[in-house]
This record gives structure tokens, C-alpha cells and sequence, in this order.
């Protein structure tokens, strides 16, 4: 009768779509494993067969216009890389950020407002240690 499971047909795999921010984590993450600049072909093969080269293309694309990969424009094909690893890409989109807004020091009260005692902490002791080695501003400028 109907109550049977072999009668029902197997439901089709449906692929998740993946975001933007989440394909461009991916490449960068590839990118980061390769020793040299690389092709979108080769990000391509270790993404994974589900994913277009066009797609590549265009993900690689807007990396290199955030400034997060740099391209090799002599002779074909393009080679691709990252300008930095996962946290100095993660740092850049910060600073970017932060350049578009017109009031920095809210900005940046409020991120530090929002960080945990642990994070915060943290940031001090970095700031710290930034500050150490390097002269005053006003130093540096004489």
C-alpha cells in the first residue's frame, strides 16, 4: 500500500548556494595553501567540480578589487595570489571599512566598547607593543 517507504522516490540532492563572503573565503583559503601565484584553473580543481570556472573568475576578480589578491598581467593565463594570510585579509577588510566611515573615532569606540574583556586585553597589550617600536608620531615626521 501507500505506507511503504520503498515506494517513494529518493528526494534530489539539492546543492546549498553559497554566498559571496563565503566562495570568497574559499579561494583566499586555497590561494593561501599555494607556494607560488596560481591559475584560476588550479583554484578551480581544489574547490571542488561544483563550482564554474566563470564563477572563479569572477569571485578572483573581486578580490583583486578589494586589493585582497594580486594578478600577474604579463602572459597567459593570469596568475592569481593573496596579498596577505586569512588574518591580514580579515585586518585589510577592516581598515577598509574604517576609511569609509566619516567619523573614525566613533567608529572605533564602539568597536572597542564591543570586544570581551579577553579581546580587549589583548588589543592593549598589542597596542603596546606596536607603540614600543615605533617612534611618536611626532618623532618619525623630524
Amino acid at each position: 500500500m501507500g505506507g511503504d517507504k520503498g515506494d517513494r522516490a529518493p528526494r534530489p540532492r539539492v546543492r546549498r548556494r553559497r554566498g559571496q563572503g563565503e566562495l570568497e573565503a574559499q579561494v583566499l583559503a586555497v590561494l593561501g595553501t599555494a607556494d607560488e601565484p596560481v591559475t584560476a584553473s588550479w583554484v578551480q580543481e581544489r574547490l571542488g567540480a561544483d563550482l564554474a570556472y566563470t564563477t572563479v573568475i569572477t569571485i578572483l576578480t573581486r578580490l583583486y578589487e578589494k586589493k585582497a589578491v594580486t594578478r600577474s598581467s604579463s602572459g597567459r593565463p593570469i596568475r592569481w595570489q593573496p596579498v596577505a594570510d586569512e588574518s591580514g585579509l580579515a585586518a585589510l577588510r577592516m581598515r577598509q571599512l574604517l576609511d569609509k566611515q566619516e567619523n573614525r573615532d566613533a567608529v572605533l569606540s564602539s568597536f572597542v566598547s564591543a570586544l570581551s574583556l579577553d579581546d580587549e586585553h589583548l588589543l592593549r597589550s598589542l597596542l603596546n607593543e606596536n607603540t614600543r617600536s615605533e617612534p611618536p608620531p611626532d618623532e618619525a615626521e623630524r
